[in-house]
């Protein structure tokens, strides 16, 4: 009997073993397949978003059956004028070659030679082009098909990034899809790209999204070392080309690193992650300082100065305080929100688009998408559960992770609620920014059966388990708000690719056309930055001024040429052309008619502020002096405008002037 229980005992120990491998793998295998679809899912998302944007963009523009002039008109916003860099390599004969002359850049900016590649940030264009003529591509794909292709390539990544973020977050590729739907629905607020392909946030933004998603994947708590270390190196690589692409990276980088700042202080992520993070910017910076020749602008910009800042404190050991560091965030704020001074650049910077208040009908189309209401209630319940982790951390209770079922136990998830709300507020609300995060944070809170749990939890519901309820309603809510989108948006998203559009701006066009027919190759224009962009693209003629709004000396130029709309005498403004070497002015009617509603923002009235045209009567402003405004008396044809101008060329939008070299005194 004794030998029979031995026996049995032992066929108990050998079957242990047998259960226990068993139960692992087959979780393996059932993470590995989750894993292996909600990728499937995250780039069959990001292929489809760019065959919809291709598609959009060709019923929009025709541009498969317009000519290379229409085609390279459709360049919105001073945007062509990176696209004519690229044609530019591509017509050069060697990659060497080319690479010089646009460092020794003496054909673009009348009377200067600049750096082309480190002013305007032309890294996109060297490596499509490179990448263009390497492979061979010109014996099949044009140019422009492979340049555009490019960017929807990289628009294709960004979403692929913000169905993966919210996915890292919540637990569930469900979430990926509806923020991916969410970002689709809401498009004309969470990109330029339909307008403006060549912009520099068309490039570098989906780097960024990537570097989010890397990075929430590195806060992570439950993560492998292999999985951090492949985190770890995905951000720096992404951290270092964002800088590399875009001359606003270091401010946004700047927002993201106080956010960690600010977990930093609150000591809710361990000490060597975040030391590892200051040590991939700082070198992120170096290296992007030397790629970008020396530029000081990095040197000098707020991101290094709160890295800096924050590495020696944590060398010194000095305790952190949470609001040392505001100093530099408040001015910002202050600067963007104080009343008009008379300089025009700092007003002109002022009424961009980017530092306006959020108009309203923004709020009421994310209303209407659903994403709004939900955005702000997931964000109040992380927001509160981060204060509940941060009140005990700070009366140094222990918080057990798992078992406390507090969302805001995350530092991920801590991380996000504080950089959506600086996107929100120290940005003003910069849409294009702010709305693509928007999607992935409340796509990751109604998926995220921990969000559930702990709103459950605060309520201490007795009748069910917080758990089961939360796995309920974090299947049941996206389930609905998925088929409330479909109902109602697919039949639109459809319509618009099945609609047949027309933009085609014949003025501009013609325009283009006699200045390659009939201005002098040497000739040199003065216009609107944005006008001079399409110029420069679509005629290779030297210009004034460039759509760039981070260079003070090029906001000067722009400020000079301007003056043809403000009240000056035209003697004025030809010492003022003819200082900038211009053969011919292009005045444009509507920024000399402008009728804008925004009044205080027209180029019209920053000039009349600027040159102390303005004159305050009982709460009114009104513009006065003894000249007229100069786009409308050119238009006369009287002396002394005469004397020093000759109009060439003219339809409804433009009118051309030369600059008479020498003065004929008519009355």
């Amino acid at each position: 009997e004794v030998k029979d229980d031995d026996d049995g005992h032992k066929q108990k120990e050998s079957n242990k073993p047998r259960t226990s491998v068993k139960t692992p793998s087959t979780s393996f295998l059932q993470r590995l397949v989750r894993v292996f679809f909600g990728c499937l899912a995250a780039v069959a998302c990001g292929m489809l978003y760019a065959v919809y944007l291709s598609t959009y963009h060709d019923r929009k523009y025709w541009f498969s059956i317009r000519q290379d002039l229409e085609r390279e008109v459709t360049f919105q916003e001073g945007s062509g004028l990176y696209y004519y860099y690229y044609k530019q390599m591509l017509t050069a004969p060697s990659f060497e070659r080319g690479f010089y002359e646009l460092m020794t850049d003496n054909k673009t900016v009348s009377g200067q030679t600049i750096n082309a590649v480190q002013r305007l940030y032309l890294y996109p264009e060297l490596i499509t082009s490179f990448i263009y003529k390497v492979t061979g591509s010109q014996d099949f794909v044009e140019p422009i098909y492979f340049y555009i292709g490019a960017v929807f390539g990289l628009q294709a990544v960004y979403v692929t990034a913000l169905f993966v973020c919210s996915w890292v977050m919540s637990g569930t590729w469900v979430a990926g899809l509806l923020a991916v739907a969410w970002y689709v629905i809401n498009r004309p607020d969470t990109t330029q790209v339909d307008h403006a392909i060549p912009l520099r946030e068309n490039w570098a933004l989906p780097y960024f999204s990537c570097q989010v998603a890397a990075l929430t994947g590195f806060l992570s708590n439950n993560i492998s070392s292999a999985t951090e270390m492949f985190c770890y190196i995905t951000m720096s690589a992404t951290t270092f080309t964002f800088l590399l692409v875009w001359e606003h990276s270091h401010y946004v980088l700047f927002i993201q690193c106080f956010s960690l700042f600010l977990l930093d202080s609150f000591n809710l992520v361990p000490s060597r992650k975040m030391a590892d993070i200051y040590k991939m910017y700082l070198s992120s910076l170096f290296l992007a300082y030397l790629f970008q020749f020396q530029n000081i602008t990095l040197l000098s910009s707020p991101l290094l100065s709160l890295l800096i800042g924050s590495v020696l404190a944590r060398y010194f050991q000095v305790e952190l305080a949470v609001f040392s560091h505001q100093s530099p965030v408040k001015s910002y704020v202050i600067n963007l929100f104080q009343t008009f001074v008379s300089d025009f650049v700092t007003n002109f910077l002022l009424c961009q688009e980017s530092f306006q208040r959020a108009r309203p009908d923004l709020f009421l189309r994310l209303t209407q998408a659903s994403v709004l209401p939900f955005y702000f209630l997931v964000l109040s319940v992380c927001v509160l559960s981060a204060l509940q982790i941060i009140y005990k951390r700070m009366r140094s209770e222990v918080v057990t992770l798992p078992a406390d079922g507090q969302i805001g136990a995350q530092p991920e998830v801590i991380y996000h609620v504080f950089h959506t709300l600086f996107l929100g507020v120290l940005t003003l609300l910069i849409k294009y920014l702010w709305t693509p995060y928007v999607c992935m944070f409340t796509a990751f809170g109604v998926c995220s059966p921990e969000l559930w749990m702990t709103v459950f939890k605060w309520f201490k519901l007795k009748s069910i388990h917080p758990v089961v309820l939360s796995l309920i309603l974090s299947t049941a809510v996206p389930t609905i708000i998925g088929f409330s989108l479909w109902r109602e948006y697919c039949p639109r998203v459809l319509a618009e690719l099945s609609d047949l559009q027309e933009f085609y701006d014949p003025d501009t066009v013609e325009l283009i056309s006699w200045i390659r027919s009939q201005a002098p190759v040497a000739a040199v224009f003065a216009g609107s930055p944005q006008l001079l962009g399409a110029v420069k693209l679509c005629s290779g003629s030297a210009v004034t001024s460039l759509p760039l709004y981070s260079d003070i000396k090029l906001l000067r130029r722009s400020e000079d040429t301007y003056q043809v709309y403000a009240m000056r005498s035209a003697e004025d403004i030809y010492k003022i052309l003819m200082s900038q070497k211009t053969n011919y002015v292009i005045i444009e009617e509507s920024i000399c008619t402008e009728l804008g509603p925004n009044r205080g923002c027209r180029i019209k009235d920053l000039l009349d502020i600027s040159n102390g045209h303005v004159i305050h009567d009982k709460g009114e402003i009104y513009s006065f002096s003894k000249h007229g405004r100069f786009c409308h008396e050119i238009k006369m044809n009287y002396s002394p405008y005469t004397n020093y101008f000759t109009r060439v060329f003219w339809n409804r939008s433009y009118h051309v002037y030369k600059v008479n070299s020498v003065i004929s005194f008519q009355y």
